[in-house]
C-alpha cells in the first residue's frame, strides 16, 4: 500500500493566482491570504550508497534539500518517509543534520511514516518532534543486521582458483569464497553489538517517557503495524501528512515538496564507467554486475517487510 500526500512540487509549472506569488515573497503579508507554506522532504529508499550506479539515500544526496526546507519562511519542516532502512553510519548522519538544523532555525519537525519506517528509517524518524503515520505503515525494527552470500561450494563446483594476497592476518575475515570462521562471526556480532547499543540510546533519548512502559521486546529487531507503534510509543498519532498540517496551520496550509538530489541525472557522466580504451567494456560489465547485486540486495531489505 503506497500513502499518497497532496503537495506543490518545488519545481511545479502549475500557474497560481497572483496572491500566492507575493505571498511567498513577503511572507505573512496581506497578499499571503493567511496562507502558511510548510516545506516537505522526502526521504525515500533504502539508506547508503548502493553502487556506483545505484545512488541510496545518503546525507550527500538530502543535504541540500534539507538546507532549503529549513531556511525557507514557515514554522515547522515535514519529514515524509519510506524507508527500509540500510547505513546505520548515513541514517545516523542524516539524523544528526536534521537535529543541527531544527536547532539552528527553531522549528517544530514532523514525521509521517509511509509504507515503512525501519531500522534507519526509523532512526531518521526519531529526529522529529512528532512522529506519525498509516495504521498500516511497519514502523520500529531497533536492531542490527548484517547479510551477504556465501559462495564457497560454487567456485569449487566452477573450477575457479581464486588467488587472494593481504598484509594482516584478519584482512580476509568474513570473506565470502571462505568457509565462515566461529572467531570472525563473534568479532562481527560484537561490532553489531556496540552499534545496537548506540541506536537504543538515540530512541531512547528521542522518545523519552512515551515508550516507558512499552515492555522488552522493543530493542530486539522486531517492527509493528502503525497502531501496534502508537500503542508502543513509537509514534504519536495515525493520520496523514494533509489532514495534521491542516489540523495544525488551518485550512489553507500549503505543502510545498523539495526535492532531494538523486537518480541518474544528478551523477557527472563517466561516474563508474570507464570511457577510454579497452577498459570501456570490462568496466560497464562490472557496474552492470555492481547494480544488479545492489539491486537483489535492496529487494531483500524491502522484501523483509512484506514489500
Amino acid at each position: 500500500m503506497r500513502v499518497s500526500m497532496d503537495v506543490d512540487s518545488e519545481h511545479s509549472s502549475t500557474t497560481r493566482p497572483n496572491t500566492s506569488m507575493w505571498g511567498n515573497i513577503f511572507p505573512g503579508s496581506l497578499f499571503s491570504g493567511g496562507r502558511t507554506t510548510i516545506p516537505v522532504v522526502r526521504l525515500s529508499g533504502t539508506i547508503g550508497a548502493a553502487s556506483p550506479l545505484r545512488q541510496g539515500l545518503t546525507l550527500s544526496g538530502c543535504a541540500t534539500a534539507l538546507d532549503r526546507a529549513f531556511a525557507a519562511k514557515g514554522p515547522a519542516v515535514v519529514l515524509q518517509i519510506n524507508s527500509p532502512g540500510g547505513s546505520p553510519v548515513q541514517s545516523r548522519l542524516i539524523y544528526d543534520r536534521i537535529v543541527a538544523l531544527k536547532e539552528e532555525h527553531d522549528k517544530k519537525v514532523y514525521a509521517f511514516c509511509e509504507d515503512v519506517a525501519a531500522s534507519g528509517g526509523y532512526m531518521i524518524a526519531c529526529a522529529a518532534d512528532e512522529i506519525y503515520a498509516d495504521g498500516s505503515s511497519i514502523v520500529g525494527s531497533i536492531g542490527v543486521i548484517s547479510a551477504g552470500f556465501g559462495f564457497v561450494h560454487l567456485i569449487h563446483k566452477l573450477g575457479i582458483d581464486r588467488r587472494v594476497y593481504t598484509s594482516g592476518e584478519n584482512k580476509m575475515q568474513l570473506d565470502p569464497f571462505r568457509p565462515e570462521k566461529p572467531e570472525e562471526i563473534a568479532r562481527l556480532k560484537r561490532l553489531q553489538a556496540v552499534v545496537h547499543e548506540d541506536f537504543i540510546a538515540l530512541v531512547k533519548e528521542s522518545r523519552g517517557d512515551r515508550i516507558a512502559n512499552s515492555g522488552g521486546n522493543l530493542f530486539t529487531g522486531e517492527f509493528w503495524a502503525g497502531r501496534q507503534a502508537l500503542e508502543l510509543g513509537l509514534i504519536d498519532g495515525i493520520i496523514d501528512l494533509r489532514a495534521k498540517m491542516r489540523a495544525e496551520y488551518g485550512d489553507k496550509v500549503r505543502l510545498k515538496l523539495i526535492s532531494t538530489e538523486r537518480g541518474f541525472f544528478r551523477r557527472k557522466a563517466g561516474v563508474g564507467v570507464s570511457v577510454s580504451g579497452t577498459g570501456v567494456g570490462i568496466s560497464f560489465a562490472q557496474g552492470f554486475a555492481d547494480d544488479l547485486i545492489s539491486a537483489l540486495e535492496e529487494r531483500a531489505i524491502w522484501a523483509r517487510f512484506g514489500l
